[in-house]
């Protein structure tokens, strides 16, 4: 990957204001059209969004983009709308005891309209502050419940595959732990056990970092120093004993490629956990289960490093845009696809923006982790957001509902839409893209303005 080396947040800002606008108008477009009960948009084919019954975990993406788009800059309609529905439409998904990824529907709906309350963007009173507040710790006690125990004080929310399967993607939804903790929660199991949800979400962040990153160290044949960082979707355990068994793919194209939005979701979990664990009074460590505040940096340093390395190294085209995954059969066939930039128009092989999307967020947040050490980061994560605000990336076709093209949803499961005259699918859009690509534009623009935004912040 290619990184500007003198780019700067403000250089950002003009491309960030287009695509607000576009952004928002395509926001209020859907909400408009979209009356499909029960269902929630999920990706794009020919332009139009479409639904997928599966676990509804893009809702509260839909509502998300609206909240986004207010604070960037849209009108009131924005938060009328997702206000209504966040009210109307979400209470399933604060209870739902079948998934693994609550903070994705739940932070960016209750997460947002708090987030926005507490900086006085939305004039609310004390009574709906107060809702929003028991939705969250809710959702994560919920969310930690679905509990698979190993030795040594290790253990993970499993996927919704079943209590053998970890996913990597729960570590970007780890954070609906985070803010129920911060909000002053616990989970009460059997016998009112308590459980501090900080230690939990600890535990699950070091088991992903133990079995689904690899630091070339030997840990199989394919765990080179050169492929330090290489992230597998899925680790498998034998529940009864606690035993890992093996790495494993659901998306991926294999268990020993880098199936790239589960290397994005661990770069953005793995920093955005840091910046949580940094932020908390040290009082709150080696108690309860919880490790010491430095063990437990250094761990979520070690991994977020190891991933973001990774995408730099080796997960990304010239440009900073990377494909599906890293071992994809027809990779080969597009030359030194390194050296150029990425290609979504190709015959063999698919890019993933909203790999790239998650990605950009990732590499920033980690660089602001690392204070002066971070800079590179920063100025990577920059890059990649640079250029998804251009064509062919960002959806300036007003008939098009999505914002963020090239997006993949699940390529071995042949989901994604193949346009007319088109080998590979690109072209069509995804709400978890659209509404990552949304939230690195919020993050840069506080940036741009001298300030800085978290999902945990209380003020």
């Amino acid at each position: 990957m290619e990184v500007i080396t003198n780019i700067a947040p403000q250089d950002l800002m003009p491309a960030i204001r287009c695509a607000v606008d576009l952004a928002s108008e395509k926001t209020l477009n859907l909400e408009r059209r979209w009356n499909v009960p029960g269902c929630a948009p999920v990706f794009t084919a020919g332009g139009r969004y479409t639904a997928r019954s599966w676990t509804q975990w893009t809702q509260g993406f839909q509502y998300g983009n609206a909240l986004l788009c207010f604070e960037l800059g849209g009108g009131n309609e924005l938060l009328a709308a997702s206000r209504r529905h966040i009210v109307a439409d979400m209470d399933a998904h604060l209870t739902h005891t079948g998934v693994h990824d609550h903070g994705f529907n739940n932070i960016s709906t209750f997460g947002n309209l708090r987030r926005l309350v507490l900086a006085g963007r939305v004039e609310s009173n004390e009574w709906e502050l107060h809702f929003y507040e028991l939705a969250l710790k809710v959702s994560g006690a919920v969310q930690a419940a679905r509990w698979t125990r190993l030795l040594n004080g290790l253990g993970y929310i499993h996927s919704f595959n079943g209590s053998h399967s970890l996913f990597i993607d729960t570590l970007r939804t780890l954070r609906v732990c985070a803010v129920a903790h911060l909000l002053g929660h616990a989970l009460l199991s059997e016998q009112d056990q308590h459980v501090n949800l900080l230690a939990r979400l600890l535990a699950h962040a070091r088991t992903s970092a133990l079995y689904n990153i690899y630091y070339g160290e030997g840990r199989d044949q394919y765990d080179s120093p050169e492929l330090r960082g290489r992230t597998a979707h899925e680790a498998v355990f034998n529940p009864a004993s606690g035993a890992f068994r093996c790495p494993s793919s659901q998306q991926g194209y294999s268990p020993f490629t880098t199936w790239t939005r589960g290397l994005a979701w661990a770069m953005l979990g793995f920093a955005e956990e840091l910046e949580f664990v940094q932020s908390l009074p040290s009082g709150e460590f080696g108690v309860e289960g919880v490790p010491e505040k430095s063990d437990a940096c250094a761990m979520l340093e070690r991994a977020a490093r190891a991933t973001c390395d990774f995408y730099i190294r080796q997960a990304s085209a010239r440009d900073g845009i990377c494909y599906w995954d890293t071992g994809a059969p027809g990779l080969p066939r597009l030359g030194d696809w390194q050296a150029l930039p990425a290609d979504p128009f190709n015959d063999f092989e698919p890019v993933d923006s909203s790999a790239s999307a998650v990605a950009a967020q990732g590499l920033i947040r980690l660089g602001r982790a690392l204070g002066d050490d971070g800079s590179d980061y920063t100025r990577a994560g920059l890059s990649v957001l640079r250029r998804l605000l251009d064509e062919p990336y960002l959806s300036t076709d007003p008939h098009h509902e999505g914002i963020l093209l090239h997006s993949v949803y699940h390529r071995p499961n042949g989901w994604d839409s193949i346009p007319p005259g088109c080998k590979v699918p690109c072209g069509e859009s995804s709400m978890w893209g659209d509404y990552h690509l949304l939230e690195a534009m919020l993050l840069v623009t506080r940036m741009a303005e001298g300030s800085y935004y978290t999902f945990f912040q209380n003020k």
